[in-house]
Order: structure tokens, then sequence, then C-alpha cells
């Protein structure tokens, strides 16, 4: 092969480079998402907790999430988001304190905790948790992760294909 061939070929992966980079950024960003909704309530193992069951927390790191990524200042970028109010209690942890919830409680007939805000002065109940902190499942750790993986695991396929184009 020529030095003129040669030229043509890294001049071709130059001008592909943008779209290269591009697309890793959005496939370690979907990897990422991945990662974290693998991560999040309900998984297989465990199905306990407040709104675990309906799967909302998990369904928000794919629509809260920016995948496509946006070139800025020389750097693409994408973002991990979750904008469910308690995300980030779920992601780090938390304490659990007892504390008085006016207008709870327990309904004699049924048996059942029951909740009237109209009983706010008569009514009401100690609650909480024998359990003084909820250890996080560090969702975005997972993610993070899986963002530099596939971004390894990409570059490095670049790289060897420059490296062929040298030979």
């Amino acid at each position: 092969m020529t030095l003129d061939e040669h030229i043509r070929q890294l001049e071709a992966i130059q001008a592909d480079l943008p779209g290269m980079l591009s697309d890793t950024a959005k496939n370690a960003t979907l990897r990422a998402v991945e990662a974290a909704q693998d991560k999040t309530p309900p998984t297989a193992d465990s199905l306990g907790g407040t709104n675990a069951r309906t799967g909302e927390l998990k369904q928000h790191w794919a629509a809260d999430s920016r995948v496509q990524p946006q070139h800025q200042d020389g750097q693409y970028v994408t973002e991990l988001n979750n904008d469910m109010e308690y995300a980030s209690y779920v992601n780090d942890g938390h304490r659990m304190d007892k504390h008085f919830v006016p207008g709870l409680y327990l309904n004699e007939t049924s048996g059942l905790l029951e909740y009237d805000p109209g009983k706010r002065g008569e009514a009401g109940m100690m609650v909480g948790t024998k359990t003084k902190y909820v250890e996080g499942l560090h969702m975005t750790d997972a993610a993070t992760e899986a963002y530099k993986q596939t971004v390894k695991t990409e570059a490095d396929a670049l790289c060897r294909r420059i490296e062929e184009a040298l030979k």
C-alpha cells in the first residue's frame, strides 16, 4: 500500500470520527440506563418497598435520561437522569425515623390502617420501623461502570481500526 493510500484511509477515518464518537457516547449511555434499570426495584430478588411493584422508578431511567449526544464545547454530552422525587434515597440510602402521623388511625371494624385528614385533631399514631437505616442500591454506580466499560470497548475497537489502516 502506498503512502497516498494510507493517507486516504486515515482521512476517511478522521472524517468518520465525530460520528463514531457520537455513537460511542450514545451506546455507552444506553448501557448505563440498562445497568441502572437492572439494579432498580422491582428486581427478581426484591419486590418490597413503596412503589417497587409499579416499576415507575425503573421506567424513569429511560424516560428522563438524554441518550442522544449533544455536541457542546468539543464534547459529546449525554445524561443519565431519574426525576422521581425519591430516586436519590433509593440510590444513596436513607434513615428511617419514627414519627407521628396526624389523622392516621386503626379502623376497629376492618382492622386496617386508615387516614382521614378531617380527624387530624382527634386521631393520629406513631409510625416507624425497626430499621434505622436503609442501604442504597447504588444504581448510578452500576450505570457509571457500564458507561466506562462500553466506552473502553468501543475505543479499543476504534484504535484497532486505525492500526489496521496504518499497516
